[in-house]
């Protein structure tokens, strides 16, 4: 899974290191594992898919006597490749946003594909491209409107409107950073401490989180 945060453009440099960071998603998923790009749907206050689909697998491997792998390769391309790095230059198309409902994506996707049977199981990774500042009626990350503190969010409705059951799912952060008058907008430490904690408490493995080049 794979969720980037429309809520605002992407620097030109992140943007160039977002698009190399998902294509090689694109190639080198396994045979068989399920590829789902998506994006905030900041009006449905959710996620939005762009691309699920399940990696066909390229032909490599495959025999020549038994199978017929530029077959596989030409299917590969044209039912995997192709629509997947569509669906990747759309997700970060320019948007402006008044809100960033980061939490209620993520909340969205684990009730809509990490909830069923068949799923709760399954190796599940979720990747986040963000600069990860929360900002809704219901809590904000934004400086003006208080710390960082895990115990600030606790008293905000976010906390139980926004609980979430992420069924052991590995969250891995590719952040980003935002910058005004030449200034970071947070602790950039902090703010990861934050999600850190969120995660884990919403039953989930933080994976770490890498900060994108470009601000």
């Amino acid at each position: 899974m794979v969720l980037v945060d429309t809520s605002d453009d992407l620097p030109e440099t992140t943007r160039r290191e977002v698009l190399g960071q998902l294509d090689d998603m694109i190639t080198t998923l396994p045979p068989f594992f399920r590829l789902d790009i998506r994006v905030l749907d900041i009006a449905g206050v959710r996620s939005r898919s762009l691309f699920s689909r399940c990696n066909p697998g390229d032909g490599a491997g495959l025999s020549e006597w038994t199978d017929n792998p530029r077959i596989a390769r030409l299917r590969w391309i044209e039912d995997f490749r192709k629509p997947a790095a569509l669906a990747v230059k759309s997700s970060i198309a320019s948007a402006k946003a008044n809100s960033s409902p980061i939490m209620a994506a993520i909340q969205d996707i684990a009730i809509d594909q990490f909830s069923g049977v068949a799923t709760q199981n399954a190796r599940k990774t979720l990747y986040i491209i963000s600069d990860m500042i929360e900002f809704t009626r219901d809590y904000s990350q934004y400086p003006r409107a208080g710390d960082l503190s895990f115990a600030r969010y606790k008293q905000s409705p976010a906390y139980l409107k926004f609980r979430t059951d992420l069924h052991g799912a590995t969250v891995i952060i590719r952040y980003v950073t935002r910058q005004t008058s030449g200034q970071a907008v947070l602790d950039g430490t902090k703010h990861m401490e934050f999600w850190k904690a969120w995660v884990e408490e919403n039953r989930g493995v933080f994976g770490g989180v890498k900060r994108l080049q470009g601000a």
